[in-house]
């Protein structure tokens, strides 16, 4: 069985590699063959199988032999004698490097099962920043590993599968190879919820089944249309992600078939111009919905992602979406950086958006390695880089620059450089002033203003949100001197409570903040909070909080704060956008790094899991009636029946029980009804449920709930 699983590899591996690179290939599995003599996997097969599996799929990419070779020998340092020195001698540098760039650190002793999964990710993507190879390696033998795991007890199914959807698969999809991406996530979805998988895979194929006749329909108006105008493309009906549909529907609280009636083509033309030519001929065949056109050939995506987008009214109505491309942006919308070798592509593509944007992101984590404290700050940096939301905004000159949502001009000066970072002092946006600490939306002009005396602020880690931001300011903090650090702690502990001077702290509460922190003097608890290494205003609510009133006051603090928390006066406060907390429902607060706190609902579904292995992060905190002067925005969704006048009965209810309202979204769920999503700004959750009781007795109302869903992992989903 194993020769002739070998020779599969060897009837690919002859399509495109000369004799002398497969000889070298058969010699390394002659080695790795005998190293796995008598080893066996869970399920009983022997051990071999794996890796030659894995070097199948490197092949089927046409990778070239170093990496085939690398596939056959990439567990043989871990689970055999050979080791590293002796690899490098059979094989050479290139392929010992590729295997220890995948090879796990279970040589080493670590304290607990995430401190070595840290430590691991940290090597495996440091070697891929030298090696892009390793993690093309790294992703195959996670495909076969996910595709073997029946064996396995079911827990350590689901753990393995959710560690593949946190880390292989973004870093997957960052690198723009989406046909490897799905192929995990699907298996994913089937490890951690079997039942689920099986049940919308039936339903799937059912539905695609029954829409056939509609696909081919649509599939040959298309093509009528663009060879009657002259333009030769193929036309063909993407294929459905189950886990995607099933993700959308916990995400929106939909009905399957109304994702299913939304059907998605792909149009591959000949040349870019092409691609816009034929993008007028569709809008002319099929109205273009408004606002629903996204050009990303000429901005492609974080990943280099490239395609026409433009949503359409097909026939008797339905909802039509349409990706159209080149057969070049489509190899490498499917197979991302793999495309440099599976694809017969020119120098000049060679050197693509995929492939540009593959190496600006392999920089920056370089940078970020060089800045990160510890591998848990380095993991954690990687972690929020695979996960962006983007935003387009433009240099003075006009360039456009691609940065996370959310960015701050901050973090647009340390994309531009590091040194202009260090050096800002203010930022104008479209030719006006614009405060540092507010966000950026698209598509506006940003200039950054820098003095030679400028320089980074404790306070800019509250706001900004890249890591290359983050990192760059802590390693600028770290490097004050002490002097410097006392200095800029101390003012910026007096500013934050409205205070000139120290003395005016009572004594006897300072040398209760000294005790509790184990500072022996002000000075260095000051040098602390200019590294960042302490909230100072955290501990003064932590000794103070509990059993004192809430005026600031009674600390010996000004009276003119207002803050809806009780104890927090002076700190950075945001609320969260997963369970849009507002007064009265019970909450907790979530200490972050850099961001001050972040108020959840106590019983919010997103920090489950992230409270049972780090409870100290959190904190019960309390509203505080007295001080609560403002809007808290939360979101309802309404089912209503699709009749005359029923969504301005809802919204005249609204406005009429003093709620403000803001954005709005309402999507059709059957012929009869649709769902709306508003956002409401209420004063509390007893104004709340009075607007919501309102609502449910209109005629027209068949459902009112309050929305707790995650709006930015509604987007990610949206755009996946």
């Amino acid at each position: 069985m194993i020769l002739q699983q070998y020779q599969q590899l060897k009837d690919i591996i002859k399509e495109y590699l000369p004799p002398e690179q497969i000889a070298r290939i058969d010699h390394a599995f002659t080695i790795a063959s005998n190293a796995h003599e008598g080893q066996l996997r869970a399920g009983g097969e022997p051990y071999i199988t794996h890796p030659v599996t894995v070097a199948c799929t490197l092949a089927r990419y046409h990778l070239d032999y170093e990496t085939i070779m690398a596939g056959l020998l990439h567990d043989v340092v871990e689970d055999t004698p050979i080791t590293m020195a002796q690899l490098q001698k059979l094989f050479g540098a290139n392929v010992a490097s590729l295997v220890a760039g995948v090879t796990k650190l279970d040589k080493l002793q670590f304290s607990n099962y995430k401190e070595a999964q840290v430590a691991n990710l940290r090597k495996m993507v440091m070697a891929m920043v030298q090696d892009i190879r390793v993690i093309i390696i790294k992703l195959a033998d996670r495909m076969h590993n996910m595709q073997t795991l029946r064996p396995l007890r079911p827990d350590k199914r689901r753990r393995i599968a959710k560690e593949t959807l946190e880390i292989y698969t973004p870093i997957a999809n960052r690198l723009g190879m989406h046909a490897i991406k799905d192929k995990l996530e699907a298996l994913c979805f089937e490890n951690i919820y079997p039942f689920r998988s099986a049940v919308m895979t039936g339903a799937v194929t059912q539905a695609i089944k029954n829409r056939k006749a509609t696909i081919d329909q649509i599939t040959e108006d298309v093509q009528k249309e663009l060879e009657k105008r002259g333009i030769k493309g193929t036309i063909f009906c993407r294929d459905v992600s189950v886990f995607n549909i099933y993700r959308k529907l916990q995400a929106h609280k939909l009905e399957f078939h109304s994702i299913l009636d939304n059907y998605c083509f792909t149009v591959i033309v000949d040349s870019v111009d092409t691609c816009y030519r034929s993008l007028g001929i569709l809008h002319t065949l099929y109205k273009p919905r408004p606002g629903a056109f996204k050009d990303y050939i000429a901005v492609p995506k974080r990943n280099g992602y490239q395609s026409l987008h433009t949503a359409l009214i097909g026939p008797h109505g339905m909802p039509i979406e349409m990706l159209i491309r080149t057969e070049f942006m489509n190899a490498m919308s499917e197979m991302g950086v793999l495309a440099r070798w599976s694809y017969n592509a020119t120098e000049d593509q060679t050197t693509s958006a995929v492939m540009r944007q593959a190496k600006r992101w392999m920089n920056n984590l370089l940078e970020l390695q060089e800045s990160a404290g510890n591998a848990f700050e380095f993991v954690e940096n990687v972690k929020d880089e695979l996960f962006p939301d983007e935003i387009y905004v433009f240099t003075p000159e006009g360039s456009i620059l691609e940065l996370p949502a959310g960015s701050t001009p901050v973090d647009f000066a340390y994309a531009i450089h590091t040194d202009i970072g260090q050096k800002c002092i203010g930022a104008r946006v479209d030719h006006q002033p614009y405060p540092l600490s507010w966000k950026l939306l698209s598509g506006q002009s940003v200039e950054i203003i820098t003095s030679p005396t400028g320089r980074p602020n404790t306070s800019w880690l509250n706001f900004v949100v890249t890591s290359r931001a983050r990192s760059k300011i802590r390693q600028y903090l770290n490097n004050l001197t002490k002097e410097e650090a006392v200095v800029l702690g101390r003012r910026l502990a007096l500013n934050a409570v409205s205070l000139s001077s120290i003395s005016e702290i009572p004594r006897e509460k300072m040398d209760q903040i000294l005790q509790e922190t184990e500072h022996n003097t002000p000075d260095e608890l000051f040098r602390d909070i200019a590294l960042g290494n302490e909230m100072c205003l955290l501990v003064v609510q932590k000794i103070l909080g509990s059993g004192a009133g809430s005026d600031p006051a009674s600390y010996g603090l000004p009276a003119d704060k207002k803050f809806p928390i009780r104890g927090t006066f002076g700190m950075l406060i945001s609320f969260a956008p997963c369970c849009q907390p507002v007064p009265g429902d019970d909450i907790v607060a979530q200490v972050t790094t850099g961001k001050g706190l972040i108020i959840h609902c106590s019983n919010c579904r997103q920090l489950k899991h992230e409270t049972e292995q780090s409870r100290d992060k959190f904190l019960q905190v309390e509203w505080d009636d007295h001080l609560i002067e403002q809007i808290f925005q939360t979101t309802i969704t309404i089912e209503f029946i699709n009749a005359t006048g029923a969504l301005a009965h809802i919204i005249r209810v609204i406005g009429d029980a003093g709620a403000v309202i803001g954005d709005m979204s309402t999507n059709r769920k059957d012929s009869t009804s649709s769902i709306m999503e508003l956002k409401v700004g209420v004063q509390s959750l007893d104004h709340l449920n009075s607007i919501m009781k309102e609502i449910r007795i209109l005629p027209n109302v068949l459902t009112v709930n309050r929305c707790n869903g995650n709006l930015r992992q509604q987007r990610k989903e949206e755009r996946s």
